[in-house]
């Protein structure tokens, strides 16, 4: 006999990605540095000149700021909100540490909001962060604090990696990463998203709303506000190890910086999570320190 069509109950939604296992990000205690004369340091001279030139076009910048709309001004804050939340709530808590899980569609806004930063796909972001966690303030540390402030700021980006780096990163487990179909899309199509949502939009949106000219739209929206985003997530890894107060304990590099979390919307109280992080009997911190507040990094 056939059954009642009014009966019949919608077909299940397919299942939310959600990946049970641990994260390879607690601090290696087994690790030693190697002794004797450090490797020496070969420059990336691509990247210096790219970066200078960045910071060039973004001093510049602040000389248009007054000359631009209102509107502008909005945006360009807006636009920093949105790539700020893709490295912290996605590249940070999301991937790195796993410290919640997020639907499909906060999925997919993370990584948009991810490519805006335009700070490495989120997969090369969450390797790199979990060697950092892992190795801190070691050789194997990608921005090892140790080494300087304008080394574990910038510097890092500026020359080749430490041997013992591109080695314990390549032996991390990241499958969980491999295995999220959001991830590995940004990862594919990482270079036109960036081309898109850092520049494109940010400076098309205020010339076709509101008559902003392009030239005013791309250095105020697009260029200035990019350097802002990365300059406060790399004080995450300089400043907030460097500078601050260490309430849990003061043996440690990693801070609480008040100023570093008000730049990086929340990222800055490294001193919590590196006092707990290392100890296997606080699973859950990166958890806790989402639903009680921004404090860790």
């Amino acid at each position: 006999m056939p059954s009642d069509p009014s009966s019949t109950e919608p077909a299940a939604s397919p299942p939310e990605f959600v990946d049970e296992r641990p994260v390879d990000d607690f601090f290696d205690t087994t690790y030693k540095e190697k002794l004797g004369a450090k490797p020496p340091m070969k420059l990336v001279w691509r990247n210096i000149i790219l970066m200078g030139a960045l910071h060039f076009a973004a001093f510049y910048s602040l000389v248009l700021v007054p000359f631009v709309k209102p509107l502008t001004w909005l945006w360009a804050a807006g636009c920093f909100l949105i790539s700020a939340l893709g490295v912290t709530a996605g590249a940070h808590r999301l991937w790195s540490h796993r410290s919640y899980t997020a639907s499909t569609p906060l999925r997919v806004f993370l990584a948009i909001a991810n490519s805006m930063a335009f700070q490495n796909h989120i997969y090369e972001w969450a390797r790199d962060h979990r060697a950092h966690h892992k190795f801190s303030e070691t050789d194997a540390d990608p921005h090892n604090a140790t080494r300087g402030f304008f080394f574990s700021h910038v510097g890092w980006l500026m020359v080749r990696k430490h041997p013992d780096v591109i080695d314990k990163g390549s032996k991390l487990d990241l499958s969980d990463l491999k295995a999220d179909p959001v991830v590995m899309l940004q990862r594919k199509y990482y270079k036109r998203s960036v081309l898109l949502m850092c520049f494109i939009i940010p400076t098309v949106v205020p010339w076709y709303f509101w008559d902003e000219s392009l030239w005013n739209s791309y250095f105020v929206a697009a260029i200035l506000r990019y350097t802002l985003v990365l300059n406060a997530t790399w004080l995450v890894n300089s400043a907030a190890h460097m500078f601050g107060n260490r309430p849990y304990d003061r043996w440690i590099n990693p801070r609480e910086n008040r100023f570093v979390a008000f730049g990086a919307i929340g990222e800055g109280r490294d001193s919590f999570i590196y006092f707990f992080t290392p100890r296997s009997s606080f699973p859950n911190v990166y958890s806790c320190s989402c639903i009680c507040g921004p404090v860790g990094n």
